[in-house]
């Protein structure tokens, strides 16, 4: 019996969080000291094990891996985890920010420490379990469940409009998933099931799609947050603790996009080419209007969480190019954005730790005082501008492509967010870094300490090895996301060019060349002579890119055999 290494990742932080509940009962100093020691092991176990998902991964293929499926309830619903290319991604950076997040926490958070940990400790597990669910049900739990520790969150250890800011968050995103609810029962009335690899290979009524898509958009659309329906977010991350807005841009957010790739892509193709170009514009707004915003803002915070609304615009905009850049620059951007946006969180929090405020006209000059924190910030503030040499510009480039691809006055006003986006972080970059250090509370200011260095080192070397080297993230999507867009290219009965290295297999599915030219290393096996009334012909080569089978009673086979 194979190990439920799915199980482990997902319910280790729970159990850990069971740990700190039961057995540190005392509010002390001592109690919380331990608290945070407990959560940043448990944490660095989790990472580690989801460590074995990369290692263990066989990127040939596009079919689910490490399955885990049980009965659970009514004999229709199962337990049933598994990844593929994409979402195995989204696994690591949760598991890997969460360390990041304890540590950030390690002396900002003062007050019931314990229940914090717990509150994130849980969160941990609906997140990662959102990313492995693969039943419609088991979805829906973990993705609303995750509302209520960052609720907490947000409301018990935010800044002066706590309660404000949590209840907005919390209303805005429940109700746009009482809609995806309401989706989920008509896909399981249709279908009659949940299972998600199932309803992969359902075709809905292209009328129905939709509607489905528009009740999975309200959700998915507040949650990552699309333009005009990201308002609650600059709100939330203002008065959320650093290591919560870390987990909210790094984590949270990129829930949204999932859904796209999981269900509206996939599962309502027909409807996604129907509304792709309302995603285009929508996409387009959010970029040029959210820009724009940031360049007014006073407030870092609000700086970097509109940035969020325009980044992830580029995601919307990739994702619904339907080709294999596009994807690939969404999927990546998604990747990029939360290492890169959570590290900016960091860097205002930092600041913020020692001086109380993040009001953009109160620092100036902290080069001077701080030159490893200004190299730090330089690097994440050049990786959110695009430069090429970071994880930032992979993302924005190949979004871009793919979507040259499908409209060319969309990838043009796209563009300009990549401008604007240098405008404002090179703004915030020279006001806060460079200048004189004139004000008399800033000259006694001190650079990052070891623990604050361990924060943002890995995030540097991720930055940089994703934007050097980007096939190592690629090459674990490619062959899961070809498939994707194939899928939704033959349901929408257009070509999809095979990719290099990867042959369509006779069910559709992507299969490695060098496993498709092995096959054919096997002796053919002997056919039976043709007719004498019938001269013979030549098959066709099979070591050529062939496009997937159409059926057999197709109008194109019965060309083909009248003139046989």
């Amino acid at each position: 019996m194979n190990m439920p290494l799915l199980s482990i990742i997902t319910f280790l932080p729970t159990i850990g969080a069971a740990f700190i509940f039961l057995f540190l009962k005392e509010d002390s100093e001592f109690t919380a000291t331990n608290a945070r020691w407990a959560a940043l092991w448990v944490t660095s176990i989790t990472f580690i094990l989801s460590l074995a998902l990369w290692i263990g991964f066989d990127p040939s293929t596009s079919d689910f891996q490490f399955v885990e499926n049980h009965a659970w309830l009514g004999g229709t619903i199962n337990y049933h985890l598994g990844v593929d290319g994409i979402s195995m991604l989204f696994i690591i950076l949760t598991t890997f920010l969460m360390v990041i997040c304890i540590l950030a926490s390690w002396q900002s958070i003062t007050k019931r420490v314990k229940e914090y940990m717990i509150a994130f400790l849980i969160m941990e597990t609906l997140m990662i379990g959102v990313f492995c669910a693969l039943d419609l049900l088991v979805f829906y739990l973990f993705f609303e469940g995750g509302l209520i520790p960052m609720f907490l969150i947000i409301g018990i250890w935010g800044g002066p409009r706590r309660v404000y800011a949590s209840f907005k968050f919390f209303l805005y995103t429940l109700l746009g998933s009482v809609l995806m609810l309401l989706a989920m029962m008509t896909m399981y009335v249709q279908a009659g099931t949940t299972d998600i690899p199932t309803l992969l290979t359902f075709h809905f009524d292209p009328m129905l799609q939709r509607w489905l898509w528009l009740a999975f958009l309200a959700s998915f659309a507040v949650k990552m947050p699309m333009w005009p329906v990201h308002t609650w977010l600059p709100d939330a991350h203002v008065e959320a603790p650093t290591a919560g807005s870390v987990i909210l841009a790094g984590v949270l957010l990129k829930m949204g996009g999932y859904g796209f790739l999981r269900f509206s892509l996939p599962m309502f193709p027909e409807a996604s080419q129907y509304f792709a170009m309302l995603i285009y514009g929508l996409s387009v707004a959010a970029i040029i209007y959210t820009s724009l915003v940031a360049l007014m803002q006073e407030d870092m915070k609000k700086l970097i969480a509109y940035s969020s609304v325009a980044h992830m615009g580029f995601v919307t905009l990739g994702l619904f190019t339907f080709n294999q850049q596009g994807v690939e620059g969404g999927i990546f951007q998604m990747l990029s954005h939360g290492i890169i946006s959570g590290a900016l969180f960091l860097c205002v929090g930092v600041i913020y730790d020692r001086m109380h405020t993040r009001l953009i006209d109160r620092y100036g000059g902290l080069v001077n005082r701080m030159p490893v924190y200004a190299f730090m910030f330089m690097v994440f503030m050049l990786g959110s501008v695009g430069l090429p040499g970071t994880s930032g510009f992979v993302g924005e480039f190949l979004t871009l492509l793919g979507a040259y691809q499908a409209n060319t006055w969309i990838a043009f006003l796209a563009a300009t967010g990549v401008i604007l986006g240098a405008a404002y972080m090179l703004w915030l970059y020279r006001r806060v870094i460079f200048g004189e250090l004139t004000k008399e509370d800033l000259k006694s200011i001190t650079d990052l300490n070891a623990r604050e260095v361990a924060m943002f080192v890995p995030l540097v070397i991720i930055v940089i090895w994703m934007g050097v080297y980007p096939e190592s993230f690629l090459k674990i999507m490619r062959v899961s996301v070809d498939n994707l867009v194939m899928h939704h290219a033959e349901a929408i009965g257009t070509d999809h060019p095979p990719l290099p290295g990867v042959i369509t297999g006779p069910n559709g599915a992507s299969v490695p060349e060098k496993e498709q030219g092995a096959a054919q290393t096997e002796p053919a096996p002997a056919t039976a002579e043709p007719a004498p009334s019938e001269p013979a012909t030549a098959e066709p080569s099979t070591t050529e890119s062939a496009p997937a089978p159409t059926d057999e009673n197709s109008p194109e086979q019965e060309d083909q055999g009248g003139v046989q």
